[in-house]
């Protein structure tokens, strides 16, 4: 298994904010297990810290910005790719500003610090985000898709086509035996020249220059238009190469403007929170689609987390208690005995099965023509199931009953309908004291949690008659 990582010690860059033109000084720290990656705006009041997550993503204007209460930060992926591409897990980024700097407009002068830092493991292991089965974005506007499909692995696929002469289709794909820091992290941000005018106006790039961003010509250009450029750019002179790149700035890779790309996705992705394990192919990615995309795998990280203790229900497998064995444990009978089969048990947690079928008595009257079981039905099941493990603790089960005292925290997420096999998994919340048990209660239907709730009961045992 891997182990999460963070940096051995503090290491800084610092450089101006591509967009805000302000001078900002970023201090990497390390972190412990589980923190992922947090900024500290130690410029502001009580130093807010923001963590790197997707839910907290407010702007993809020409790059990625989260912001918690009235505190922003900007540009952040180019850094977050820089972290991910090392494998580094837990790390506090500490910056006087609201802009990470856009430095040569790569992630290399990241890298080359966090490198100076050191890395090493620690002591917890990483947990994957899992692509178990497709997940699809499409953006009909612009055209970006992405799609991420299972692969014991991790893999990024890039492909752009601007409809221009100059740059044509590109494609770039990266993978764990591929090498980040030579091949992905030393590529640029890109921009056409057309739309320089247009950033100029829109009050952006004012810490833009021609070191620290590729400029593309996708058409004819005067030289009256590239001298003007040159004077908001304090360049003494610009001209077009024969790649429709301006003269100041060599491709470093025919496909540098792709390769860049698939750093962004990189970056914008990790505000998933979790290293991930499978494909993604991505056609005209840019932060939009990215950040989209990545809700989407957060909605999927967050169930499969969920998920993570279902128990396996193997029909085929000789149950612990069948019905009949129940029957001697609990007092039960139909139309009130709502547990089918016990299939695990041990000191801490118990799982039993509830076959539903349309014979059920409730189904006569609740919802006909729409037979849905009942919620409070399935609160007693759970009751039922977690009283066999309470149960097991004493020496004639058969002589107790089992009493209510606390529902709390009830949810009911989905319908449970005839056909439906619904296992029911109970947790002790606490040891068990006096015949008093507190117990977490999950219900699952195939891949879905259906309801869920915390119990608390007393079994008292039975007057002798």
């Amino acid at each position: 298994m891997e182990k999460q990582r963070t940096i051995q010690h503090s290491v800084t860059i610092e450089g101006v904010g591509l967009h805000t033109g302000v001078s900002v000084i970023l201090t990497f720290k390390p972190a412990p297990v589980n923190h992922g990656y947090k900024f500290c705006r130690v410029d502001l009041e009580d130093h807010p810290i923001l963590s790197a997550d997707v839910s907290r993503v407010v702007s993809t204007q020409r790059g990625t910005t989260i912001q918690v209460d009235d505190a922003q930060i900007s540009t952040i992926e180019h850094v977050l790719s820089a972290l991910s591409g090392l494998g580094i897990d837990n790390v506090l980024m500490e910056l006087d500003g609201p802009e990470i700097p856009i430095l040569d407009g790569s992630a290399s002068p990241f890298i080359k610090v966090l490198r100076e830092a050191g890395i090493e493991n620690q002591e917890e292991e990483r947990e994957f985000f899992i692509v178990e089965e497709p997940i699809a974005y499409k953006d009909d506007i612009s055209g970006s898709e992405i799609i991420a499909l299972p692969y014991d692995g991790f893999e990024v696929t890039a492909m752009i086509d601007f409809n221009s002469d100059v740059l044509g289709q590109q494609y770039a794909s990266f993978n764990m035996d591929s090498d980040y820091e030579r091949e992905i992290a030393p590529c640029r941000t890109f921009v056409f020249l057309h739309e320089l005018e247009y950033l100029f106006d829109q009050n952006l790039i004012k810490g833009g220059t021609l070191d620290n961003a590729i400029v593309i010509a996708d058409r004819p250009v005067s030289q009256v238009e590239l001298d003007r450029l040159a004077e908001k750019l304090d360049k003494p002179g610009i001209s077009i190469d024969g790649h429709g790149v301006l003269n100041t700035q060599k491709l470093l890779f025919k496909n540098e403007p792709a390769r860049h790309k698939l750093l962004d996705i990189i970056g914008d992705i990790a505000l998933l929170g979790s290293p991930i394990k499978g494909r993604i192919m991505a056609t005209k990615p840019g932060h939009t689609a990215n950040v989209e995309f990545t809700k989407l795998l957060k909605k999927r990280l967050l169930e499969q987390r969920k998920l993570k203790g279902k128990p396996v229900y193997d029909p085929d497998k000789e149950p612990i208690y069948d019905v009949t064995q129940i029957t001697q444990r609990l007092p039960h009978r139909y139309p009130f005995l709502l547990v089918d089969k016990i299939i695990e048990i041990s000191d801490r947690h118990v799982v039993g099965v509830k076959n539903v079928t349309f014979n059920e008595h409730y189904f006569q009257g609740h919802f006909p023509g729409n037979p849905v079981m009942p919620g409070v039905l399935q609160i007693e099941a759970m009751a039922q199931t977690g009283g066999l493990l309470v149960l097991s603790t004493v020496e004639d089960p058969g002589n107790w009953d089992t009493y209510f005292l606390k529902i709390e925290s009830a949810k009911f997420k989905h319908k449970v309908v005839p056909g439906d096999t619904v296992v029911f998994k109970m947790e002790l919340l606490a040891p068990i004291r006096r015949g008093i048990c507190q117990m977490q209660g999950t219900a699952y239907v195939g891949n879905k949690i259906v309801s869920e709730a915390e119990l608390t009961a007393q079994i008292i045992k039975r007057p002798q008659q």
